[in-house]
């Protein structure tokens, strides 16, 4: 596969998420809750949350500098997935292996825009009164200090725990519970279709 191919993956995811990113912040205020989404089409809601830390609205590193050494991390992490996608293509590695590679680097790239630049340099705040603005005199947050946008929700069902578990015994669940962007689903598939095809993406050398 050819690595015009896998840029021209890489393009589409990014343009996909940020356009849907900066639309769901220049229209909507911060999400309440569950209860009341933008858009509320049963096992489909679609939301507006921001959160500090991993993907799929994953907690933040605590501290004055967790935030930065998450978005270093990041960083580093999107250098190394760069190289294993020109490393792969270099060497003729099949096009699951680089549609996935480009996947979850798409994604991993698109989160970070949002830390670094979305605070600093692209928005304003937003909260449950007020809509963000483009480009304002001063951002919400320092650079690199971004919140990344999540708008995706599918609860498919609800349950509860068996009353025999520890802790969370009788407590009741919502499957699956966690808000993501486009970047959280492209490195997920990508993740996915590694695994799936994983002695297509990673075959035995003779």
């Amino acid at each position: 596969m050819k690595l015009s191919k896998a840029i021209l993956i890489i393009i589409l995811v990014l343009l996909i998420d940020q356009i849907s990113k900066v639309y769901i912040k220049l229209n909507y205020t911060l999400t309440t809750d569950s209860n009341n989404p933008i858009y509320d089409l049963n096992k489909f809601k679609l939301m507006f949350y921001e959160n500090a830390g991993a993907a799929w609205g994953g907690a933040e590193i605590p501290g004055e500098y967790g935030k930065l050494i998450l978005v270093i991390f990041r960083v580093f992490a999107v250098f190394g997935i760069g190289y294993w996608l020109w490393n792969s293509i270099k060497n003729n590695g099949h096009k699951i292996l680089i549609i996935s590679i480009a996947l979850i680097f798409s994604g991993a790239l698109g989160n970070i825009i949002d830390s670094i630049f979305y605070g600093g340099v692209i928005f304003s705040g937003s909260d449950h009164g007020a809509v963000a603005t483009l480009f304002p005199e001063n951002g919400y947050a320092p650079l690199g200090y971004g919140k990344v946008v999540d708008m995706l929700y599918f609860p498919l069902f609800d349950g509860v725990w068996p009353a025999w578990l520890p802790w969370i015994g009788g407590e009741t669940f919502s499957f699956f519970n966690a808000i993501f962007n486009i970047a959280d689903s492209a490195i997920t598939i990508g993740v996915i279709l590694l695994i799936l095809f994983s002695k297509k993406a990673f075959p035995e050398k003779s």
